[in-house]
């Protein structure tokens, strides 16, 4: 069983494909249950990018080489020729065919003994927070943790033939003045060699020059804004005393009434500040009353309104049934009034003498 798990396909037909299918899920079990013991304050989603990034062909490839693998392959004439027992997959699969053959041999707990007797080590020198994770993924998170803008990557130079060309990438992080260049198969690989040389040189630059904290305001100026008069000691005109230099008392005097002039400059730009907010305040006030006293003044003026069209419908309702009657009044006239005090006779007379007008027939037909 060794023998075959050490067999490539390019050697013979009894190879050790499926005891690498095999090794390969026990792998990722004994590893998936070694960091579960391990690490009980990641969640699930950190868990599988750390197992994916152990069981890798890179990382099983250094476990190879570390066991020194290479050296009992059974390789086919072509794999021996082209280098077959240096190439990182044929050593990866080696190694996993070897976990399914011991697995079969001696069971779960033999083949787990093994696993962990590997990957401990390993673990013992792994971050989990940027393990598994690439160059430009860990200097972009790097950068944002230092709120620095984020990196640009632009394309230098291509080298070689087109089925085999050589990509230059240029990175530039400027706000730190970091310009670093790398090289790769492809414009990825390309990126992701000068961000790592990018991440190193950041890290660097920041390590040099840490952030200043907050400089100490100069005692002076604390002075100054408490009130007090100091002499400036960057004053060319002005001397500092020293203990052996103490001023005389005309100069004391003099200190202190300029100490007092500035209290009573603060007091009385205290007492306008004071006075203007007063002010305003009165101002507001009064505004507010003319926009009342205006806001009163409609509705009155409404009101006023109001009554006065109510008083004239009343007017108008009263006044129609007394034209009425002077309209029946006036039909009487003049005729009427002139056959008054006339007898029967004269009246008919009269009468008979004029001609009805077309208003008079008018107003006999409304009055009926």
């Amino acid at each position: 069983m060794l023998q075959q798990a050490l067999t490539h396909r390019s050697h013979s037909a009894l190879h050790n494909e499926r005891l690498e299918f095999l090794g390969d899920s026990v792998l990722n079990c004994v590893v998936a249950s070694l960091l579960f013991e391990r690490y009980d304050k990641i969640d699930e989603g950190d868990l599988s990018r750390l197992r994916a990034n152990l069981v890798k062909q890179q990382s099983l490839y250094e476990i190879a080489q570390r066991l020194e693998l290479s050296q009992f392959l059974r390789l086919g004439e072509g794999e021996l020729k082209s280098g077959g027992f240096r190439r990182p997959s044929i050593l990866a699969d080696t190694l996993e065919a070897l976990f399914g053959a011991i697995f079969l041999d001696s069971g779960f707990d033999a083949a787990c003994g093994v696993i962990r007797s590997l990957y401990i080590p390993v673990l013992e020198h792994v971050d989990p927070k940027t393990l598994g994770k690439d160059a430009k993924t860990l200097l972009q998170e790097f950068l944002q943790g230092k709120k620095i803008p984020l990196p640009q990557y632009n394309v230098i130079a291509t080298h070689g033939a087109a089925h085999n060309q050589e990509f230059e990438i240029e990175c530039l992080v400027p706000k730190l003045d970091i310009q670093v260049f790398g090289t790769g198969g492809s414009r990825r690989a390309g990126e992701q060699a000068a961000a790592k040389l990018a991440l190193e040189a950041v890290q660097l630059a920041l390590a040099k020059t840490p952030s200043a904290g907050r400089k100490p305001r100069a005692r002076t100026t604390q002075l100054k804004l408490a009130g007090i008069a100091t002499i400036q000691p960057d004053a060319p005109e002005q001397e500092v005393l020293g203990k052996g230099n103490r001023p005389d008392a005309g100069e004391r005097g003099g200190n202190v009434k300029s100490i007092k002039a500035e209290k009573g400059d603060k007091s009385d730009k205290s007492d306008k500040s004071e006075a203007r907010e007063k002010h305003d305040l009165v101002d507001k006030a009064e505004r507010l009353e003319k926009s009342e006293a205006k806001a009163e003044g409609k509705v009155e003026k409404q009101d006023k309104q109001d009554k006065q069209d109510k008083q004239d419908k009343q007017d108008k309702t009263v006044k129609e049934p007394k034209e009425q009657k002077d309209a029946q009044g006036s039909a009487r006239t003049p005729a009427a009034s002139r056959n008054e005090g006339k007898s029967g006779s004269e009246r008919g007379d009269a009468v008979a003498a004029e001609p009805i007008s077309a208003t008079a027939v008018a107003s006999q037909s409304r009055t009926a």
